[in-house]
């Protein structure tokens, strides 16, 4: 080379040649020479050697790593997937991501963009616009199960692609109809039927299932075999009649297929509640409106037929008890079969609680009482009065505490039960009531007071809706009676500043007569005239023969009286008669 261009009379230059430096030396040389000079030029422009220059080498482009996830597929809208693509490569992003569906080494679509999420960089999917069958404007040509491939391009112009990177399941999933018809009084089997549907995987539309089984079979009150309709065309299907229903049967369908048109299961139960009942006319009522316990109360009725003239209705059963409707106790109620007039006639026993009542159901279910059959009975509890403290005050005042409770249910709940206070001479016979109070469940006593000399007592809660009649045991106060007599006082008129002395007797009823009753404590009251109030000026005990005298000074004139408050045994006397004294 360097020989070509010393016979060309060409010097080496200092700098680099360029492409101007090629066209200057090409000029003037003949044909052959510039074709020879122009190929050489280029070969030595081309190893970077012209002239002994050193060209830099070529940048290389350096593959971006592109990761791709696997594919995460919808369950329930199958015509949707996603997928994670990214680059560990700085200030390089993956710009596009496609797919390929296939179905073994058959290519079934392409999508071409599949959109990144702008809520999530990074993260690809069709969700917003899932796949679709042709027929309903999309790409895929038919149901099936597909493997997916993605491919993602990087801001550099590299791809990766992730072979068999998930299975689009693009298959219907199904759904199921069922129900019963509704049987009635007079015929009383139950068709089942309903329809198998699929939810088509990107439009979700609704489209039959046809030629499937659908497996039926009742669970209550007795299990019986499977039946398996086959749907027809528009997924509907119809079963064999089940005989002797009764609102409340359950029954089981199921259906199950992993094909490549429909995949998954659905299995529910279902309850008979739709029905055809026979409305009929009950009159009824009981003999008592409250059966304490032990006894029995008596229901009778008649069932007629509304539907045919009111004719009476033989042969039904009724189940007739104690308890409201909303309380119905069914494990002590009695059934029993209308005669051939419709007629019933039940016993039924006490209840005791607070659900008091009657009432009458029907037994067989398709039939309905055009009125609700029952009303009130009260059924009392038994009851008990524990007594607490008993009083009898000196002033003549009884006063009793005691607790009314369910002797059977120390949590049963009343308010305000009556309470008697009662009292006898004998304590067997000639009760009488003295006093009266409320008691209730809340308080864990209740008081009763009244005025009394003393006797045999005890405690009474008269019969109610709620508790029986209870009374309490017999227990006797008695204090002894006392009266001061004689009384006087004097000397009558007195001088001012002298003493008046007042004297008397103090006795006590005993033995069936009024005796002394010595020690006694006793006071001297005066009462100036023109005023209302006594007041006590002296105090003092009887002798042994009762006899008082008690004395104190006058300044005014007044009266003057003695006054006996008894003790722990005595009541206290009635006020004597008092003595009028005129001061001078």
């Amino acid at each position: 080379m360097r020989a070509d261009l010393r016979r060309a009379g060409l010097r080496r230059p200092s700098a680099p040649l360029t492409t101007g430096l090629t066209a200057t030396v090409t000029t003037g040389l003949t044909t052959g020479l510039a074709a020879t000079v122009t190929t050489a030029l280029t070969t030595a422009l081309t190893a970077g050697l012209l002239l002994g220059a050193t060209a830099a080498p070529a940048a290389a482009d350096t593959p971006s790593p592109i990761g791709i996830g696997p594919v995460s597929t919808d369950a329930y809208q199958r015509g949707a997937f996603q997928v994670s693509a990214w680059t560990d490569a700085p200030g390089v992003t993956v710009t596009q991501v496609s797919a390929t569906l296939r179905k073994g080494d058959t290519v079934v679509a392409e999508i071409p963009s599949v959109p990144e999420f702008t809520w999530n960089r990074g993260r690809f999917g069709t969700n917003h616009d899932p796949l679709k069958l042709t027929e309903d404007g999309g790409t895929v040509p038919a149901l099936g199960r597909y493997a997916v491939d993605v491919t993602a391009t990087d801001s550099r112009g590299n791809r990766h692609t992730r072979t068999d990177a998930g299975v689009l399941d693009f298959t219907l999933m199904p759904q199921l109809e069922f129900g019963l018809s509704a049987p009635g009084w007079d015929d009383r089997n139950a068709v089942p039927s309903g329809t198998l549907t699929g939810v088509q995987p990107g439009s979700g539309d609704i489209v039959p299932i046809a030629g499937r089984g659908v497996d039926i079979r009742r669970t209550t009150p007795r299990e019986s075999p499977v039946q398996s309709p086959v749907t027809t065309e528009t997924g509907a299907y119809t079963g064999e009649a089940y005989g002797d229903v009764r609102p409340g049967d359950t029954f089981k369908v199921a259906f199950a297929e992993d094909s490549d048109e429909v995949h998954g299961s659905v299995s529910y139960d279902h309850s008979l509640y739709t029905y055809r009942p026979h409305v009929v006319t009950v009159k009824a009522s009981v003999d008592r409106a409250r059966v304490l316990p032990g006894q029995h109360a008596v229901v009778t009725g008649r069932m007629t037929d509304p539907q045919n003239g009111g004719a009476p209705l033989a042969g039904q059963q009724v189940k007739v008890g104690p308890g409201a409707l909303q309380f119905y106790d069914s494990a002590y109620a009695k059934v029993v079969t209308t005669d051939a007039d419709g007629r019933f006639t039940a016993r039924i026993p006490a209840l005791p609680g607070p659900s008091g009542g009657w009432s009458a159901v029907p037994v067989d279910p398709y039939q309905r009482f055009s009125d609700d059959v029952g009303g009130p009975l009260a059924n009392p509890q038994e009851a008990r009065i524990i007594l607490g403290s008993r009083l009898l005050s000196n002033e003549g005042r009884v006063s009793v505490t005691s607790t009314l409770r369910a002797t059977y249910d120390i949590k049963a709940s009343f308010d305000a039960q009556a309470l008697y206070l009662e009292v006898s001479a004998d304590g067997r016979t000639g009760w009488r009531k003295i006093g009266s109070t409320k008691a209730n469940d809340y308080y864990p006593t209740t008081t009763v007071t009244a005025t009394s000399r003393g006797g045999y007592y005890r405690l009474r809660h008269p019969q109610s809706d709620i508790l029986t009649e209870a009374v309490s045991g017999v227990f006797r106060l008695v204090r002894t009676e006392a009266r001061i007599t004689g009384m006087n006082a004097g000397p009558e008129p007195v001088r001012k500043g002298a003493y008046v002395t007042a004297t008397g007797t103090l006795q006590h009823h005993t033995s069936g007569a009024w005796r002394a009753y010595g020690n006694g404590a006793v006071a001297l009251q005066f009462q100036a005239k023109g005023s209302t109030t006594w007041r006590q000026v002296a105090t003092g005990r009887s002798t042994a023969g009762g006899k008082v005298s008690l004395r104190a000074k006058a300044t005014v004139d007044g009266t003057w009286r003695l006054r006996y408050y008894g003790d722990a045994t005595h009541f206290h006397a009635p006020v004597p008669w008092a003595d009028y004294v005129d001061v001078r």
